[in-house]
């Protein structure tokens, strides 16, 4: 059972912003931005590329509200999900990050790269 699996069945506690039948967004413990919410689906999917097209229609509504309760939809925010290893995805269970609050920096992924071939 992951992670999100023991916090969706209640086994471990979650600040819960928003949830409804079928998702459930909660603030990260780990916060990379001055908002950073989690949104989940509540049945186990394990990636992006698992996932049914047609469903997204739900989830992207949710992720919307949720930017909306958090006073994030006029301003602006980023949505990001992992996919798999190289795509830094920790928990095998869909998640999408919603991040807001500041105005959010890019980093250049092209230092993960030059940092690995000077350690080799």
């Amino acid at each position: 059972m992951t992670l999100f699996e023991r916090i969706v069945a209640g086994e471990i506690p979650c600040n819960k912003v928003h949830e409804n039948s079928d998702f459930l967004a909660f603030h990260d413990i780990n916060p990379k931005a001055p908002i950073h919410v989690l949104a989940i689906p509540k049945k186990c999917v394990r990636s992006f590329q698992e996932v049914d097209p047609s469903w997204m229609g739900g989830m992207t509504s949710f992720i919307q509200e949720v930017a909306r309760k958090l006073g994030l939809d006029e301003a602006g925010y980023r949505v990001i999900t992992n996919i798999g290893y190289d795509g830094g995805q920790e928990v095998p269970h869909l998640h999408f990050h919603i991040l807001g609050g500041a105005r959010l920096a890019w980093v250049d992924l092209r230092e993960n790269e030059n940092q690995a071939k000077k350690s080799l």
